[in-house]
């Protein structure tokens, strides 16, 4: 597991230290999954969903302009975001951790890529995070979090609704991985907490001017013009 990983943990301890250095005030949002596709996961040798953290400092409104053009390879990532309704350890099973979530959303991530030649660095640097926009929480029961399908329009081109699933897998191990590493930085998954889930759909280039629009089937939409 990755709280096995000297990698990780050494990471984590680095992020932890980055976060406490933060403006003092900051507001918690919650977590964000990353690599979590089995192909993600082979490359970089870890067991789980690498995991990072979420604060107002780099949440926008919807509907509002990223700018990104001083960035090195900026990339946007359409995502299912998860609310969880109770506090979880270390530990957790996936579906104690699944029956958690009480509210999905939809949810984009703006990131930075750069490389990833150390996990150690990629974890500690937040794991290429810089923006990220949520649509409005739709409550949902955990028995139905197989029927969540989001979809992607970009520059006005819809794509068709697809699950989410079939990329980053189920939700439940997503958050047990991240109940497990929040513990390696000292925290905790907590009541409240929101997670974004990680990239739904491959991550893409972006160009200023580009507008993405993300829905999930149940009503919640977040959009994002790129700067």
């Amino acid at each position: 597991m990755n709280r096995d990983d000297e990698r990780i943990i050494e990471g984590m301890r680095r992020q932890s230290e980055i976060r406490r250095g933060l403006p003092a005030g900051t507001r918690r949002i919650g977590w964000k999954s990353a690599f979590g596709t089995e192909g993600g996961m082979s490359y970089l040798g870890i067991d789980q969903p690498l995991t990072g953290y979420l604060t107002g400092a780099t949440l926008a409104d919807p509907g509002s302009t990223v700018e990104v053009s001083h960035w090195a390879v900026p990339l946007i990532e359409a995502e299912v975001a998860v609310r969880v309704g109770r506090s979880l350890e270390p530990g957790v099973g996936a579906e104690e951790a699944a029956g958690a979530i009480g509210a999905v959303a939809a949810a984009i991530e703006l990131i930075d890529l750069g490389s990833t030649e150390s996990v150690s660095e990629v974890v500690a640097g937040n794991i290429f995070h810089r923006q990220f926009l949520v649509g409005e929480f739709v409550d949902c029961d955990p028995e139905d979090l197989d029927q969540v399908r989001i979809a992607v329009t970009a520059n006005g081109s819809v794509g068709e609704p697809s699950d989410p699933k079939l990329v980053i897998g189920d939700f439940g191990p997503i958050v047990a991985a991240i109940a497990d590493q929040a513990d390696l930085a000292g925290d905790r998954l907590e009541a409240g907490d929101v997670i974004i889930t990680g990239a739904a759909v491959p991550p893409g280039p972006v160009a200023s001017g580009d507008r993405f629009l993300v829905t999930l089937q149940n009503g919640s939409s977040v959009s994002v013009r790129v700067g």
